[in-house]
């Protein structure tokens, strides 16, 4: 044999060793494939109802922001009606109501000033002051 031949022998042997290397990696590499293949198939199987029931949910969610937003819009009608109204009566009764409370008051206070002394007193602008006090006194000073 010629060393020609013997290169060839070696270029073939390492060739062969490749061919089986790579065969085995695409063997491993189809399988790997095929795996993921299931996995995927398994995941979409499994994703889909899942999908499905969460476009439900948010549906239905949406559906009660709707009535939610329904009920506090006639909620915020509600309290500016009840505002406009208290408004209303406080500056209709308010000021003659205080009028009233602070004449009658006034009426019963001078009543009762009057009966617990018999009439002995005056009620002047609010003020009861004794029968004494009525006329002015002169006051002497006295020698210490």
């Amino acid at each position: 044999m010629s060393g020609a031949e013997v290169a060839g022998i070696i270029v073939a042997v390492f060739w062969a060793v490749l061919v089986s290397f790579l065969a085995v990696v695409l063997a491993r590499l189809a399988q790997t494939l095929r795996a993921t293949t299931r996995l995927v198939a398994g995941v979409t199987d499994r994703a889909v109802p899942l999908l499905t029931e969460a476009t439900a949910t948010v549906r239905a969610a949406g559906a009660q922001l709707d009535r939610v937003d329904a009920i506090t819009s006639d909620v915020q009608e509600v309290a500016a009606n009840a505002s406009a109204l208290s408004s209303t009566v406080a500056s209709t009764f308010g000021g003659p109501l205080v009028k009233v409370a602070a004449f009658g008051y006034g009426v019963r206070r001078a009543v009762s000033l009057q009966s617990r002394d018999g009439g002995s007193r005056t009620v002047i602008a609010g003020k009861s002051l004794p029968r004494s006090r009525r006329t002015p006194r002169r006051y002497t000073r006295t020698k210490d």
